[in-house]
C-alpha cells in the first residue's frame, strides 16, 4: 500500500474515531435504547454509516479495511452510548447478533459457495462453447443479459450474476466494460425481482406470508428496465471488446463439472422451496440454504475437486458485504415513511447504498405496500451502485476494476435510467394496489379505506 493510501485510511479512521469521541462527551445525554444524539437533526448513527459509505466510495482499493473500520466505530458507538434495538451494552450486542446471524451466515456461505460453483462452471468449458450460439454483433452481449435475467428467475441472483460474469469473461476475452458489468448485476437483480426464489428479499416476503402471485407483476417493470439498460450496455461492450465469433475447434464439455453446477443449484433451490413451504417458522433460525450449498459442494468434490484457492480469494468480498449489512442492521430505522408508490420508489434509491434486507423487514412489519412494486424497488435498486447488492459484490471478485462508485455510475448510467423508466411503466400499466398489512389484521379496515382512493393518491384505482 502506498504512503498516500495509508495516510488517507488513517485520516478516515481518525475522523471516525474523533466523531465517536466527541459524540460520547458529557454534552450528549444518552437517549432510550436504539436512539441517541443527532447532528443537524440526523442521528449520529446515520452520520457514521454515511462516513463509512463515503470511505468505500473514495478508497475503493481498500474497501474491506474501510468497511471493518466503520463496523468497529459504529459498534463501539452503540455500545458506549445508544445501545441496540433490544437492550443497551454488551447484552444488546449479543442479542442483535443472535437476531442477524442467520442472514449473515447464509450470505457468507452463498458468496463463497457460488465462487466455487463459478470455478466448476468455468472448467466445464461451457463458456468457451457459447460463441457458437450467441450472435456475433451487439445482439450477442444483449442475448447474454437476457440469459442472466431468465436464469435469475429460477436461481439465486448471486449465482446468475456469477455465471453471467464467467461467460462474459470468456466470450469478451477478459475485457468487460464496467457499464456491462453493472448491466449483468442489473439483469440478475431484475430477473429475480418477480420470483420468490430469485432474490433474498422476495424470499423474505414469501416466508412472511406474501403470496408469490403478489410479487409477479414486478416483471412488468423488470422487462422494461432490461430493454432500457440492456441495449446501451450491449453497444458499450461490443465497442469495447467484441464478442468472440467462433468457439474453439475440438472443444469438449466436461459433463461431470456441468452436472456438479446443476447439483449445487438444485440443492439451493430445493432447500429454499422445502424450507419455505414446510418449515417456514425455522427459516430465520438456521442458515439452511447456505449449509445445503456447502454440503452439495463437499459431496461433489468426491467426483471433481474445485480449485480450493477460490475460497480465500472470495472471502474478502464476502466479509466486506457482511460488514455493511451488519452496519445497516444497527441503524435506528424504526419506521419507514407511509407506504405509497413514492416511498417505494425512494426505497429503490436507498437500496443502492443501504442493505435491502433490513429495509424489506421494516416494510413487511409496516405493511400496506404493493409487494410487486416493493420487490422491484429493493431488488433492482441495489444495482445502481456496485456494493448495493450481494450480486454486485460477488461479481466484482471477477472484475475488481469495477469497485469504483464513480466509474460504476459513469459506465452504468443506463441502470439508473432503467430503474426509473421501469417503475414508471409499471405504475401506469398495473397501478398501485396496496395490500392490507398481513401481520396486523386489526389494521385491515384502515388499509381497505386506502385502497378505495385513486392510485395517484395511494389507492387501488
Amino acid at each position: 500500500m502506498s504512503q498516500c493510501s495509508r495516510f488517507s485510511l488513517r485520516r478516515l479512521s481518525a475522523s471516525l474515531g474523533l466523531f465517536l469521541a466527541t459524540s460520547s462527551s458529557p454534552a450528549w445525554a444518552a437517549d432510550p435504547v436504539g436512539t441517541g444524539p443527532e447532528l443537524f437533526g440526523i442521528p449520529v448513527d446515520f452520520v457514521l454509516f454515511a462516513l463509512t459509505l463515503l470511505g468505500v466510495a473514495l478508497f475503493h482499493h481498500h474497501t474491506l479495511r474501510v468497511a471493518l473500520t466503520g463496523l468497529v466505530v459504529i459498534t463501539g458507538y452503540k455500545l458506549l452510548l445508544t445501545g441496540f434495538h433490544a437492550s443497551p451494552g454488551l447484552a444488546g450486542l449479543v442479542a442483535h447478533l443472535q437476531s442477524e446471524w442467520v442472514v449473515l451466515a447464509n450470505l457468507f456461505a452463498l458468496l463463497l459457495g457460488f465462487a466455487v460453483l463459478s470455478n466448476h462452471f468455468e472448467k466445464s468449458r461451457v463458456p468457451d462453447l457459447l460463441p457458437r450460439f450467441l450472435p456475433d454483433d451487439w445482439k450477442g452481449p444483449l442475448a447474454l443479459l437476457v440469459l442472466v435475467f431468465v436464469l435469475s428467475a429460477f436461481l439465486d441472483n448471486i449465482a446468475a450474476a456469477i455465471i453471467g460474469g464467467q461467460i462474459a469473461a470468456t466470450v469478451f476475452r477478459g475485457k468487460v466494460h464496467i457499464g456491462y458489468v453493472a448491466a449483468l448485476v442489473a439483469a440478475s437483480n431484475a430477473g429475480g425481482s418477480g420470483s420468490v426464489v430469485g432474490d433474498t428479499t422476495t424470499t423474505m416476503m414469501w416466508i412472511d406470508g406474501v403470496s408469490p402471485v403478489d410479487v409477479l407483476h414486478a416483471y412488468v417493470a423488470a422487462v422494461v428496465a432490461l430493454a432500457v439498460f440492456g441495449i446501451p450496455a450491449a453497444l458499450q461492450q461490443q465497442a469495447y471488446s467484441p464478442i468472440v465469433r467462433d468457439a474453439r475447434k475440438g472443444l469438449r464439455i466436461d459433463t461431470g463439472r456441468l452436472g456438479i453446477v446443476a447439483f449445487i443449484l438444485v440443492a439451493a433451490i430445493a432447500t429454499n422451496v422445502v424450507v419455505n413451504l414446510r418449515f417456514a417458522e425455522l427459516a430465520d433460525r438456521f442458515p439452511f440454504i447456505g449449509v445445503s450449498v456447502w454440503i452439495a459442494i463437499l459431496v461433489s468434490s468426491l467426483v471433481r475437486s474445485p480449485d480450493w484457492k477460490i475460497v480465500p480469494a472470495a472471502a474478502p468480498g464476502a466479509l466486506f458485504l457482511l460488514s455493511l449489512v451488519l452496519c445497516a442492521s444497527m441503524m435506528p430505522v424504526e419506521a419507514l415513511p407511509p407506504a405509497s408508490w413514492q416511498s417505494a420508489l425512494g426505497l429503490g434509491f436507498v437500496s443502492s447504498v443501504f442493505d435491502n434486507i433490513p429495509l424489506t423487514k421494516l416494510a413487511l412489519e409496516q405493511g400496506g405496500y404493493d409487494w410487486g412494486f416493493l420487490a422491484y424497488a429493493v431488488g433492482f435498486g441495489g444495482s445502481m451502485v456496485w456494493f448495493g447488492s450481494s450480486a454486485g459484490v460477488a461479481i466484482t471478485n471477477l472484475f475488481p476494476q469495477s469497485r469504483s462508485v464513480v466509474a460504476w455510475l459513469k459506465g452504468g448510467w443506463h441502470v439508473v435510467l432503467g430503474y426509473v423508466v421501469g417503475f414508471a411503466v409499471m405504475l401506469v400499466v398495473t397501478g398501485w394496489h396496496p395490500h392490507a398489512p398481513h401481520r396486523a389484521p386489526a389494521l385491515e379496515s384502515a388499509a381497505e379505506s386506502v385502497q378505495t382512493r385513486p392510485w395517484h393518491e395511494g389507492g387501488r384505482g
